[in-house]
C-alpha cells in the first residue's frame, strides 16, 4: 500500500556529487591499500597486527551486551592495567630500538639520545595538538558527564577513543617497519591484552550515557578500527627511510606517553582507588615486559 511504502531521502545534486566522491575515494584507498600490502610485506603484516589489536577491543566490548554495570574499582584497575602495558612498551618497544638503532647507524650516545629525546617530546606536541583540534570528551570524568546531550557526548567519546588508539596503532606499524617480527609482535600482543578491557570500558561509557547495548558496542568495536589504519600509515612511511624509522620508533612512544599521562592515569585515581590502580598498572607493566623478553 502506498501508504506504507518507505520513502527514501531525497538527495540534491550537490548531495549525490559528494557520495559519488566518497564513495570513489573510498574504492580508490582501498585498491591502493591492498597494492601496498602486496608490495611491501612490513605494510601487510602491520595491518594483520592492527586487525588484532581491532578484534581484541571487540572481544572486549561484546561482554558489555550482558553486564549492567561496570564497578569504579575495577573499571579503574583496567585502566591502571592498560597504562603499565602501554608503559613498557614505550620503554622496551620503542624507545630502547630506537636507541640501538641510532647507535648502530654510528650516531654518538649524546647524539642518539638527544634525537630520541627531541622526538619523543615532538610526539607528546602532536597528541596536544591533536587534542586542541578535534572535538572530544573524556569518557570517564564525572564532571564531563554532565554536560551537553546525550547524542553529542557520545560521539565524543568514540572522538576520544579514536584519538587514544591512534598513538596504539601508529606504534604497531612502527615497529613493523624496523623490520624486527619478534619484537614487533610482543608490541602487538602487549597492546591488544590491553585493548580488551579497553573495548569494555568504551562500551560501559556509551551505555551510561544512554546508548542502547548493540549500538554501545557497535560504536567501541568501530573505534578499535583506528589501530590497522594507522598501523598501515606507520608502517609504509616509516619503512621505506631507515633515517626515519628511529624517529617514527620515538615518536609513538611520545604519543603514547602523553595519552599515559594525561588521560588514564589521571582517570584510574580520580575515584579514590589509587592503590589498586596502581597495581594494575605495575602488574601490566611486568606483563609487558615479560612478553618483550620472551617474544623479542
Amino acid at each position: 500500500m502506498k501508504g506504507t511504502l518507505l520513502q527514501l531521502p531525497r538527495l540534491n545534486g550537490r548531495q549525490w556529487l559528494g557520495a559519488l566522491i566518497v564513495l570513489l575515494g573510498s574504492s580508490y584507498a582501498v585498491q591502493q591499500l591492498i597494492l601496498l600490502m602486496q608490495q611491501q610485506q612490513n605494510v601487510r603484516y602491520a595491518f594483520y597486527a592492527g586487525m588484532v589489536a581491532a578484534g581484541a577491543t571487540a572481544a572486549g566490548a561484546i561482554p558489555a551486551l550482558f553486564f549492567q554495570r561496570l564497578s569504579q574499582k575495577l573499571h579503574d584497575v583496567m585502566l591502571g592495567f592498560g597504562a603499565g602495558v602501554m608503559l613498557a612498551a614505550c620503554m622496551f618497544s620503542l624507545i630502547v630500538p630506537a636507541l640501538a638503532l641510532l647507535i648502530d647507524s654510528g650516531a654518538s650516545p649524546w647524539r642518539s639520545s638527544g634525537s630520541v629525546a627531541l622526538a619523543i617530546l615532538l610526539g607528546g606536541a602532536l597528541m596536544l595538538l591533536i587534542e586542541r583540534l578535534v572535538p572530544h570528551q573524556h569518557f570517564i570524568k564525572e564532571e564531563d558527564r554532565l554536560r551537553s546531550l546525550k547524542l553529542r557526548r557520545s560521539w565524543l567519546f568514540v572522538f576520544a577513543i579514536v584519538l587514544h588508539n591512534m598513538p596504539e596503532g601508529l606504534a604497531i606499524g612502527a615497529s613493523f617497519a624496523s623490520g624486527d617480527i619478534a619484537a614487533a609482535t610482543a608490541l602487538t600482543v602487549g597492546i591488544s591484552v590491553q585493548d580488551i578491557p579497553e573495548g569494555l570500558v568504551v562500551a560501559m561509557a556509551l551505555l551510561s550515557v544512554g546508548y542502547s547495548r548493540l549500538l554501545a558496542v557497535s560504536m567501541a568495536i568501530l573505534s578499535g578500527l583506528t589501530e590497522p589504519l594507522m598501523a598501515v600509515i606507520g608502517a609504509a612511511v616509516l619503512g621505506d627511510s631507515s633515517l626515519l624509522l628511529p624517529w617514527g620508533l620515538a615518536l609513538a612512544a611520545g604519543a603514547m606517553l602523553f595519552v599515559i599521562s594525561h588521560e588514564m592515569i589521571p582517570e584510574s585515581h580520580r575515584q579514590g582507588h589509587e592503590l589498586a590502580a596502581t597495581n594494575g598498572l605495575m602488574l601490566g607493566f611486568v606483563l609487558m615486559m615479560l612478553l618483550d623478553t620472551a617474544l623479542g
